[in-house]
Parts: structure tokens; sequence; C-alpha cells
């Protein structure tokens, strides 16, 4: 859940690098994401991994993360937060809801590559 296009092209790159093969949504707004998880993912596969984004328009990313919890079908779900935000408020209050794993978003292309090999990590799990 990504609210900035290059973003999500560089994850998709990252995930591309790491030879992770995967069906993605991207959903730009957290008021979809809500809708999502409580009504438009029915049917589909449950997700191996949700990435997602603090700072979303219309809905934070706190507030999409509550939702995922309370969700009797993706309550379970790994969710890693990628954020741009290296507030150490930000970060406890995303532990504190059921992260798997906080990442802040790296500002070099070398870095951002990286991250393709951590969540290959956390899919291996």
């Amino acid at each position: 859940m990504e609210d900035n296009p290059a973003d999500v092209l560089l994850i998709r790159e990252a995930l591309e690098e790491h030879s992770i093969l995967a069906d993605i949504y991207v959903l730009s707004d957290g008021e979809k994401a809500v809708r999502f998880v409580e009504t438009e993912s029915k049917g589909l596969p449950e997700p191996d991994l949700v990435i997602l984004d603090l700072n979303l328009p219309r809905k934070t990313g706190r507030e999409v993360l509550q939702h995922i919890r309370a969700s009797d079908r993706l309550g379970k779900v790994r969710v890693v937060v990628l954020s741009s935000s290296d507030a150490p408020r930000d970060m406890e209050e995303s532990f504190r809801l059921g992260i798997t794993k906080y990442i802040r978003k790296p500002s070099s292309l070398p870095e951002f590559m990286k991250i393709g090999g951590v969540l290959r990590e956390l899919l291996v799990r």
C-alpha cells in the first residue's frame, strides 16, 4: 500500500532483482486499502506479505494496519512497513500494532534494491 508511483516501481524492481515472483496489488490511499482489507480481498488468495507505507492519503498506514490486524482473514499476514519516517514513535507504534519488520526508505538505488533481499528472507521463513 503505497501512494508514490516511483516507490512502487522501485519495489517491483527490487522484487524482480531478487527473483521474487508475485502478484502485486497496489493501493494508493488508505481508504482504498481499508476497503480492500474489508471487502475486496475476499475470494483472492491470502497474501504472503503486505508492504505498507505509514504516510498514505485519506487514511494513515496505522489505520490500515489496525484494519488488517482486526480482519479475520488477513489478521495474521506478515506486514512490512516501508516508510520515510525514522521517528522512534512511528517504529514503536508500528511494532505495537503487530508489524513484522520496519524498513526506512533508502535514498539510494542500490540500497533500495537490497530491500528485495530482506523481503525474500521474510517470505522463505
